[in-house]
């Protein structure tokens, strides 16, 4: 195992994890209306589903090195079977209780849905420490597509995970290198490495809002993840993670206060944010809220 890919990969999780569990406050009644940056949400935070499956992505590149699907398959089933009240969606929960029943994950990701597969967020709320393990983009690409396919064969579910994956590994290596690359750039160059889909030409329209604009005009224009899709959700999310790149507190306020699928929009980009601020760039106050992470 590669300790310093592990060390990011756990960084990248730490960020997904505690943005996953700060949003998932939001749905609970009176934290609205409540909340601010002086009053956080009581604790505890309990993470969700998009915590459960990225712990499971990351012991499997622990264990392999690589996506090993086989190995993922099983971690998401196990896991779900050991917790399986952390807000799964239906065709998750369908899934995942049809492979522990002994069913083989190839035929039942690809039945979803009729047979189109599911294009739903889930393969891109869990992937950013995915972005953080590997060397070069390229490798990314292909990981990401292999770590989507286990849960989703839709091309739009695959490329909202390809998305998220490059934006990590782009922030990972913006970090490493010190170099000047800016924010402003990160969204043209997924958008070049992307294929054509909904979820690229979404990101290539959020692309056209500079960084000044009001997010609630971004999200009403290209989604906020009401629609739990990939395409309704990848794009305002990297627009959002590009724009406050280096300030994880703000950019994750900014997604609570726009709305839709909260608690996956905050893993998404608290997971890519989180390798460009590094640990002590998670409030330490943020991180005690959380729960602890279920190893």
């Amino acid at each position: 195992m590669d300790a310093n890919a592990s060390q990011l990969a756990r960084l990248s999780l730490e960020g997904l994890s505690v943005g996953d569990a700060f949003g998932q406050q939001f749905f609970y009644p009176g934290v609205v209306e409540t909340a601010k940056p002086s009053q956080l949400p009581p604790p505890p935070w309990e993470y969700t589903d998009d915590s459960e499956m990225a712990i499971a992505l990351v012991q499997t590149l622990e264990a392999k090195g690589v996506i090993d699907q086989d190995h993922l398959a099983a971690g998401f089933a196990d896991r779900y079977r050991v917790d399986p009240y952390r807000g799964y969606g239906a065709g998750a929960r369908r899934l995942l209780e049809d492979i522990n029943a002994g069913g083989d994950w190839r035929t039942l990701s690809r039945a979803m849905f009729g047979g189109s597969g599911s294009f739903g967020n889930g393969a891109a709320m869990r992937v950013a420490p995915l972005g953080a393990w590997f060397a070069d983009a390229s490798t990314v690409i292909e990981q990401a597509t292999l770590s989507a396919e286990v849960t989703h064969t839709h091309q739009e579910g695959i490329a909202g995970a390809i998305a998220v994956a490059l934006a990590a590994w782009w922030a990972k290596e913006r970090t490493r290198t010190g170099d000047d690359r800016t924010p402003e750039e990160l969204l043209p160059w997924i958008i070049d490495q992307l294929p054509k889909t909904d979820v690229r030409k979404r990101l290539e329209w959020a692309a056209t809002y500079d960084f000044e604009t009001w997010p609630f005009t971004v999200a009403s224009q290209v989604g906020n993840g009401l629609e739990i899709s990939a395409q309704d959700t990848v794009p305002f999310c990297l627009w959002l993670a590009a724009s406050r790149i280096d300030d994880y507190a703000e950019a994750l306020w900014i997604a609570a206060r726009v709305g839709g699928d909260i608690d996956t929009n905050c893993a998404i980009i608290g997971g890519i944010v989180s390798l460009s601020v590094g640990l002590d760039g998670i409030p330490q106050k943020w991180r005690d809220c959380r729960e602890r992470l279920k190893w």
